[in-house]
């Protein structure tokens, strides 16, 4: 049986390379600890095809909601080839949630400039709290291609400075 030879420097190299995997893996799980991200965990099941006809998502129902604490309810669909309400209004620094569902494929919400962003899965309800502190006007766009009229799928979020 022959035996292997390894050379000191491949050693070394495996070592190190070793050793920066241990310690992106230790910077990983110290920021989880510490700062409390995790991966979204709400598991919500609604049947997409009948989502016109649910309570929460019913055309009536979508839009910007005042809960008695305070913060906002944001309902919305996303089909092809948009968001519906087309436009929202939330005040700046104010928590908000998010709660989001597909008609039809898969599709994704991202705000540039600040921390939303989420898939939006058939069958699955989305739900994402976070806070809005830069005021303006910012487009809420798809970034799950969906098919051909993909790059038309944007809604417009308007940040306000007061509460409404």
């Amino acid at each position: 049986m022959a035996t292997i030879h390894i050379d000191p420097l491949e050693k070394r190299w495996i070592w190190m390379v070793g050793g920066m995997v241990v310690i992106f893996y230790a910077v990983q799980i110290y920021y989880a600890a510490v700062h409390n991200l995790h991966p979204p965990s709400n598991v919500e099941v609604i049947d997409s095809a009948k989502l016109h006809l649910s309570e929460e998502f019913a055309e009536d129902k979508l839009g910007v909601k005042q809960e008695a604490d305070g913060s906002y309810t944001v309902t919305m669909v996303a089909a092809r080839y948009g968001f519906y309400p087309q436009e929202i209004s939330v005040p700046a620094n104010t928590p908000i949630k998010l709660r989001i569902a597909s008609f039809d494929v898969l599709h994704g919400v991202h705000v540039p400039f600040s921390n939303m962003n989420t898939m939006v899965v058939p069958g699955y309800v989305s739900e994402v709290h976070t806070q809005f502190v830069k005021e303006g006007d910012f487009p809420m766009i798809c970034n799950e291609y969906c098919g051909l009229g993909h790059d038309y799928m944007y809604s417009k979020l308007h940040v306000t400075g007061a509460k409404s």
